[in-house]
């Protein structure tokens, strides 16, 4: 496996999704307490989401390589890239970023034929419309991951051979990780 090729083609995927996402809050130059010109936001905006792209991180800090966000439409492409890699699906879980009113869809992906690599592919999709395409088309095992993320955060996985609980009754109404769940 090429990690840098790796890297290149998943910088590649990623920088297609960008020319869709807004641009970030514009800064100022005013003058500091000295007379030096200091930048500061003009107003006062929250931080936004994490643009698309390819973070390379600390391992040890981390416990990847490398960090992945991309569209929810890239992740089946992201998948057969590092399926033709040589690595393997670890899990798929979500992030329930309420305030944002978006879910995000966290894939890990390792390679151990000889040395370790790990990567983190991101994918934020609306909460109102909790849908993504199913990867288990590339890596099989995804079908388990995917139905235990329908269950607890409500994701459709388009394309699923199965998508039906797993873990919660069949008859379940609720996604109990979502942030607004309310238990009894």
């Amino acid at each position: 496996m090429n990690k840098e090729n790796v890297i290149q083609e998943l910088q590649a995927l990623a920088a297609e999704g960008m020319a869709d996402q807004p641009e970030v809050a514009s800064v100022a130059a005013v003058a500091g307490p000295a007379g030096e010109e200091e930048a500061k936001p003009q107003t006062a905006i929250p931080p936004e989401p994490r643009r698309n792209g390819v973070l390379e991180v600390d391992y040890a800090v981390r416990g990847v390589h490398v960090d992945v966000q991309i569209q929810g439409d890239q992740v089946v492409r992201a998948a057969q890239i590092l399926d033709e890699a040589g690595m393997t699906l670890e899990a798929i879980t979500g992030v329930d970023w309420i305030n944002d009113q978006e879910l995000e869809v966290v894939y890990d992906y390792s390679y151990t034929g000889g040395s370790c690599f790990r990567v983190v592919v991101r994918a934020r999709i609306s909460r109102h419309e909790p849908t993504i395409p199913t990867v288990s088309g590339v890596f099989p095992g995804a079908n388990w991951h995917e139905r235990e993320t329908f269950d607890f955060f409500g994701i459709h996985f388009e394309g699923h051979p199965q998508l039906e609980y797993l873990l919660l009754p069949e008859d379940c109404d609720f996604h109990p990780l979502l942030k607004d769940f309310k238990g009894c």
